[in-house]
């Protein structure tokens, strides 16, 4: 999670997956990938690597802060670990062809407005990867244009209740 700030809003960069990926196509993600054994010391180097061939991302430039809890996502049992990175400024930044389709990011605040958040409930049935419940919440930040919802918007959630306290 790539935080910068512009005009004194707290901005999150987040990328749009190709159709053609063979997983979480055409979703809102944030940058990051797969640990490789081969080239990764910790999943905070994969993180860094990830981000830097996704969109170009000088891991020099990113000062982590912060390692969020890690989760599951539902229906391909991924476990994620998520970073949170401060940048200096706007980065310039340059989508890998193939691994994104887009690359935006959005203001703290816009995430933070009620018009922009929801929660629905949802039964998850067995055999998608997490326990089976009844009645999970599923969170949706709906921006101009992309709805983010699944493993970004949970974290994304997870993210502002820790720095607002207030969802």
């Amino acid at each position: 999670m790539a935080l910068f700030e512009e005009d004194g809003e707290t901005r999150v960069i987040l990328t749009k997956r190709p159709d053609t990926m063979p997983s979480h196509q055409g979703e809102i993600a944030f940058p990051g990938g797969k640990f490789d054994d081969s080239a990764d010391e910790s999943l905070r180097d994969a993180a860094l690597r990830e981000a830097q061939e996704e969109i170009g991302l000088d891991p020099a430039s990113v000062e982590i802060v912060g390692e969020l809890d890690s989760l599951v996502t539902v229906m391909d049992r991924f476990l994620l670990t998520p970073f949170v990175g401060l940048l200096s400024g706007r980065p310039s930044l340059e989508p890998h062809a193939t691994e994104v389709v887009s690359v935006f990011d959005v203001g703290l605040s816009e995430l933070l407005d009620e018009a922009t958040f929801r929660e629905e409930r949802w039964d998850v049935p067995a055999g998608v990867g997490v326990t089976p419940g009844r009645n999970r919440p599923i969170h949706f930040y709906e921006l101009p244009g992309e709805t983010v919802w699944g493993a970004t918007a949970r974290i994304l959630t997870r993210f502002l209740e820790h720095l607002t306290s207030t969802r």
